[in-house]
């Protein structure tokens, strides 16, 4: 397995390698939602460290303690997987297992943030993952991603529309 450059594509991330498991190569993977169906024996995936990617092919894997256990065709040993601790694992989109409500990081990213009466605060800088709900950086504020608080998601227009208690997103009083 040699390395190449990054190329641009449609893929999207779907797991981080986080370490090694055991002597026979196995890696600690920790996938995302809508990628862990995506990490089946034999699937083809691209794998980038440092800026730089290959492919690789799955020769198994196995649950164990929420994280998937991930072993590399190739990769005999825990010597040889090494290299790949820190890595990502990217997969095509149509690939991956996103509902019509659902929403990857990437398209969230830059949707302007806009209240319900218009004002807006600014666009998604990031997504960040909590246990209790997902939250999208907004202007260096936290907005919870939960159906409390927003109220549309306009794909088409780059645009979420959200309801939500003074001073979550802005000073409180600052609208007023």
């Amino acid at each position: 397995m040699t390395m190449a450059r990054k190329t641009p594509s449609n893929e999207h991330p779907i797991g981080r390698i986080a370490g090694l498991f055991g002597l026979r190569g196995e890696l600690k993977c920790d996938p995302t939602s809508a990628g862990r169906a995506v990490f089946l024996r034999g699937a083809e995936l691209r794998l980038e460290l440092d800026g730089r990617s290959e492919r690789v092919r799955i020769a198994s894997v196995r649950e164990h303690g929420g994280r998937l256990l991930v072993a590399l065709d190739g990769v005999p040993d825990a010597t040889a997987a090494q290299r790949y601790v820190g890595g990502e694992f990217f997969a095509p989109r149509e690939a991956l297992d996103v509902a019509d409500d659902e929403y990857l990081d990437v398209d969230l990213i830059g949707c302007a943030v806009v209240a319900t009466d218009g004002h807006s605060y600014g666009d998604v800088q990031r997504v960040e993952h909590y246990p209790a709900s997902d939250m999208l950086i907004v202007g260096g504020r936290m907005l919870p991603m939960v159906r409390a608080f927003v109220r549309e998601i306009d794909m088409a227009a780059k645009r979420i529309v959200v309801d939500v208690p003074p001073g979550l997103l802005d000073d409180e009083g600052e609208r007023a």
